[in-house]
């Protein structure tokens, strides 16, 4: 029987699902902060949840491969965190990881100073891209640790600024253009929707095109809605006998799900009127649930 590490005693299904690993795995707190202190090594936080189907992906990869928990175990304080047991902690450095890389998602991996601030993150890694960026960020630690540091310190600087709230006001127009010309240079003109796969159902971007279209009449902000809302209908995302809608596409055509649903914003598709659009909650835990309700653009 392999041994087991001390997620063997946490709760969590996720953590759980980790406790065979030949990562020495800390749970979310104290003991792991005080283990980083003392022997002055940076935090390697992974976070995800337990239907992750790339978390899993990440964890056969490399998470169970001696050469991997070798160097994690030697260079750093490992803490997994189940994203649903602490939304706080998950909230907080993916606001950090998409600042950094301009998107998120999970497993979430990201390196911490070992008073908590982070100075690197991303998602999955495949295992060749891991082990060399353990070994460059062990490198880095030990010949430039203040340099880590003043990263940290940037980064959570950024984090800690309080940004005004907005109050109620016209949005400049000007402003709506600018934000047009950023969706439309991700667009994908064939298929619609945004990027290369995989494809999400970016319901905010789709929204944010009827609203502008409403606004300045851009005809090709609500065709290019038109596009993506006709695609995700269509295609393979499109859940025909459940309802709703699959996380994402592994195809640009949309035809290809990864079959998994989570809590997330849909769009119903092709249902339009006057640049109005409605948006749908889909829940799916053990049944799956749906509460529609109507947004005007």
């Amino acid at each position: 029987m392999p041994r087991e590490n001390r997620l063997a005693k946490e709760k969590s299904p996720y953590l759980l699902q980790h406790k065979g690993n030949p990562v020495d795995w800390y749970p979310w707190g104290e003991e792991a902060f005080k283990a980083a202190r003392e022997q002055n090594k940076p935090i390697f936080l992974s976070i995800g949840y337990s239907t992750c189907y790339w978390c899993h992906m990440m964890e056969k990869d490399s998470f169970e491969l001696p050469e991997v928990a070798d160097a994690l175990n030697r260079d750093f304080i490992s803490i997994k965190v189940d994203r649903e047991e602490h939304p706080d902690v998950d909230r907080i450095y993916m606001e950090a990881v998409i600042g950094m890389t301009g998107h998120g998602g999970w497993p979430m991996s990201v390196f911490l100073t070992p008073d908590l601030k982070p100075f690197f993150g991303a998602t999955f890694f495949w295992r060749a891209q891991f082990v060399d960026l353990l070994s460059r960020i062990s490198q880095a630690w030990k010949t430039e640790p203040e340099k880590v540091r003043g990263a940290g310190d940037q980064i959570f600087a950024h984090l800690s600024r309080k940004e005004p709230v907005a109050g109620q006001g016209t949005i400049q127009t000007e402003l709506l253009r600018e934000a047009f010309r950023e969706l439309q240079q991700g667009f994908d003109p064939t298929h619609g929707g945004f990027g290369p796969a995989p494809k999400f159902p970016h319901s905010m971007g789709i929204s944010l095109l009827l609203r502008i279209h409403r606004r300045t009449g851009n005809k090709e902000a609500l065709e290019m809605a038109t596009k993506s809302l006709d695609g995700m209908a269509e295609g393979g995302i499109y859940d025909r006998i459940g309802g709703g809608f699959h996380r994402y596409a592994t195809r640009e055509d949309w035809n290809e799900p990864h079959y998994e649903k989570i809590c997330a914003t849909v769009i119903a598709p092709r249902t339009m009127t006057n640049a109005t659009a409605f948006f749908q909650w889909n829940c799916s835990f053990k049944k799956s649930t749906a509460a529609a309700y109507t947004n005007s653009g």
